[in-house]
């Protein structure tokens, strides 16, 4: 199993645990919350697109480590590729 889907099994896994936990104790309008991410859920499995991946990639959560992938961040490799230009002339 993927690093990236471990991590949104276990998001999404504590999200229903908490909103369930919260629509009991707090508000049924929680339990909004829990249809939210199932039905997340069921169409990502048809889509093959999950938003919760796409926003863990935002902030580099599940992303490949420098010993398993490239090491530069895009900012780097744009950074790199300007310092290459400037050595030239």
């Amino acid at each position: 199993m993927k690093k990236m889907e471990r991590i949104i099994r276990a998001v999404a896994g504590s999200f229903v645990t908490i909103s369930l936990i919260l629509g009991y104790f707090v508000s049924p309008y929680w339990y909004l919350f829990t249809l939210f991410v199932g039905l997340n859920l069921f169409q990502s499995a048809f889509t093959k697109w999950c938003l919760a991946e796409e926003i863990l990639k935002k902030f580099g959560i599940g992303v490949p480590c420098s010993s398993e992938g490239s090491t530069k961040s895009k900012f780097e490799s744009k950074k790199t590729k300007s310092v290459k230009w400037k050595s030239l002339f």
